[in-house]
């Protein structure tokens, strides 16, 4: 299952893993795990922190069960994790690659597919979505996938 929940790009990746070590090893409920991640990765506001829960369910390194969210044990790569479970990360490194060379931001969101159900959710669907796909660049950036130049970005 990939998700859509993209948080801001963090300054460095040591965020991504303090993040996933405030979600308990023992089941924990989806306010307590935000709770938690606001006061670990000093986040401003709880949707921010279940965007943050989102996001690291879909990177693998959480699991929500029956009893609530817990914190995985495996070792994963990121990057590899961001691709296969963040809904566009594999398209636009797809068309990056197909690319090669600096891609905008306006041409990339040309190749995330807006689910139905979004466009029917926000009043203004493409400027929803440009922020996620500006995310989703940010990521592959700050994930070694990707650079950004003044032209735009491009994978090398």
């Amino acid at each position: 299952m990939r998700v859509k929940a993209v948080p801001e790009p963090p300054e460095s990746l040591e965020t991504v893993e303090a993040a996933r070590r405030a979600v308990p090893l023992v089941p924990g409920t989806e306010d307590d795990c935000c709770a938690r991640i606001m006061d670990r990765i000093d986040l401003g506001a709880r949707d921010e922190a279940r965007v943050w829960l989102t996001f690291l369910r879909g990177l693998g390194l959480v699991r929500e069960g029956p009893n609530g969210f817990v914190r995985t044990r495996a070792s994963i790569d990121l990057s590899s994790s961001f691709q296969e479970g963040i809904y566009g990360a594999a398209e636009l490194i797809e068309f990056l690659d197909d690319t090669q060379k600096p891609v905008s931001e306006a041409t990339a969101m040309t190749q995330v597919r807006i689910p139905e159900w979004e466009r029917r959710r926000y009043q203004d669907p493409e400027s929803a979505w440009g922020k996620r796909v500006r995310s989703i660049l940010e990521w592959l950036v700050l994930l070694g996938e990707a650079r950004r130049t003044d032209d735009g970005y491009v994978r090398d």
